[in-house]
């Protein structure tokens, strides 16, 4: 089991102070494996602090970064399953999914994460997997009317399996979704499903205590 935070759009200092108290609380060093970040981080301190969460953080450069290291895109695998991410400003139309598929298709990927939207998504589409952890802080962002949830995803990889919660800011609470994609192999594999909550929130190391179950108007934590 590898565990994968996908996180982004932060936009700190700029258009928010800080990730929400209820997320510094989840994101506890030695739990996760990996980080993924879409970008748009925007300063060396939040990048450090994504860093003691897990020493293995992946950035793309988003269109408000100006760290010139940052690549515009990247892929990790996670043997059977390869991921890519991108910020999400180069696909056009913003955040279609027959663009980002064809992207996922030219990075030859059958997890495309990517960002700019700061709209939250976990869908399967064309056989390839799209997620979009939105924007952990709320940021606001031009492309949407009103406010913006925080939110960010958490991959559990298992082989084939990708289960992604992803974890939302709805009036103070915090909201857990499930949403499952199986990689189908070439040795007949299986079908790729998805499921919804309510579910619990996973455990992210054995023996660490059980979240409790969420759903509407409920909340929890690690």
């Amino acid at each position: 089991m590898v565990l994968v935070l996908l996180i982004g759009d932060l936009h700190i200092p700029h258009r928010a102070h800080d990730l929400p108290t209820k997320f510094k609380k989840l994101l506890v060093p030695g739990k996760i494996q990996q980080i993924l970040c879409t970008g748009n981080v925007c300063d060396k301190e939040t990048y450090e602090y994504l860093r003691t969460i897990s020493p293995d953080v992946g950035v793309v450069r988003g269109d408000y970064d100006e760290t010139p290291t940052y690549p515009s895109s990247l892929t990790v695998l996670h043997n059977p399953i390869k991921i890519g991410v991108i910020h999400g400003h180069q696909c056009v139309p913003i955040g279609d999914l027959d663009a980002l598929s064809a992207i996922a298709r030219q990075m030859d990927v059958d997890v495309l994460v990517s960002g700019h939207t700061h709209g939250v998504q976990a869908i399967e589409y064309d056989n390839k997997f799209f997620v979009n952890p939105g924007s952990a802080t709320g940021a606001w962002t031009g492309l949407v009317n009103g406010d913006i949830t925080p939110s960010f995803a958490l991959m559990d990889i298992q082989g084939p399996v990708v289960v992604t919660y992803v974890y939302q800011l709805v009036e103070g609470e915090v909201r857990v979704e499930k949403v499952e994609y199986r990689k189908e192999l070439e040795t007949g594999g299986g079908v790729p499903r998805s499921t919804v909550l309510p579910q619990s929130i996973p455990s992210p190391t054995p023996g660490s205590p059980q979240g409790a179950a969420v759903g509407a108007g409920g909340g929890g934590g690690w």
